[in-house]
């Protein structure tokens, strides 16, 4: 199988670093084939602005969707997007793995996400009507493909449990999992999330590196969260909401899994 590993992390001496370089290892022991987009050291350009394209649709002023939409149906995105989208589709499996700062992704990582995801590319995709609003959550270009986050923290598990203070970590990975990888057809894995990251020793290391090396090799027999496809006739279309009879109790995140 095709792995790609987009990483974000200043640090090669890292503990995620060193996460990194097993995973690849580990990987490529088990005859897969891998790359790897190390986000820093690539000097990955996190804005998106005006020298994404090589040919602006509108002089002037600047509309990122309509020139993202040129430049990707045109062929003039710059080269560092095109070649991650290229990445992107070669891959069977993406893992993103990244620190946990301030409730999210580091900025060079979302800035890769709206690079990468051009209009066209993983969103605006296929029919868009009263009666289909487009083919996402569950459909679109990565469709069929398998992601899952690697995220670390420096917070106790405790902090992101059910009652903790910064709330469970299923809902604070929400917008990243639902969002940015159910959205363009990913089948999205529960997540391998390493706590308390500054009371790392070697036996506990050892232990979180048998957990990768078990979540590396479910990656294709893993089950992968049960979001709900937006156009499998469980939403209202247009209204996008669930319909009455779906998940009656439940309103808010959860409502958008099938328990």
């Amino acid at each position: 199988m095709n792995i790609l590993i987009v990483f974000a992390h200043p640090e090669p001496q890292s503990l995620n670093g060193s996460l990194k370089d097993f995973a690849v290892a580990h990987l490529q022991q088990a005859g897969h084939q891998v790359q790897v987009s190390d986000l820093y050291a690539m000097q990955w350009k996190a804005p998106l602005d005006s020298d994404d394209t090589r040919e602006r649709l509108i002089p002037g002023r600047f509309d990122p969707s309509r020139e993202s939409r040129h430049a990707f149906e045109q062929g003039l995105q710059s080269d560092d997007i095109a070649a991650e989208q290229a990445k992107l589709l070669w891959a069977d499996a993406v893992i993103f793995q990244f620190p946990l700062w301030w409730f999210s992704m580091p900025a060079i990582m979302k800035g890769w996400f709206e690079r990468v995801y051009a209009y066209g590319f993983a969103y605006g995709v296929g029919e868009h009507s009263d009666t289909r609003w487009g083919n996402r959550y569950g459909e679109g270009t990565l469709a069929g493909k398998r992601a899952m986050l690697l995220v670390t923290t420096g917070g106790w598990e405790s902090h992101y449990s059910a009652r903790g203070i910064n709330g469970p970590i299923n809902d604070v990975l929400f917008p990243i999992q639902h969002g940015m990888l159910h959205y363009p057809g990913f089948h999205v894995l529960p997540p391998l999330v390493v706590y308390r990251t500054s009371r790392m020793d070697a036996d506990r290391y050892t232990t979180v590196q048998q957990q990768l090396a078990q979540r590396l090799d479910g990656l294709w027999s893993d089950a992968p969260i049960a979001f709900r496809a937006q156009n499998g006739g469980e939403y209202q279309i247009p209204q996008l909401t669930l319909r009455d009879d779906v998940a009656a109790q439940q309103t808010g995140f959860a409502a958008h899994i099938d328990q």
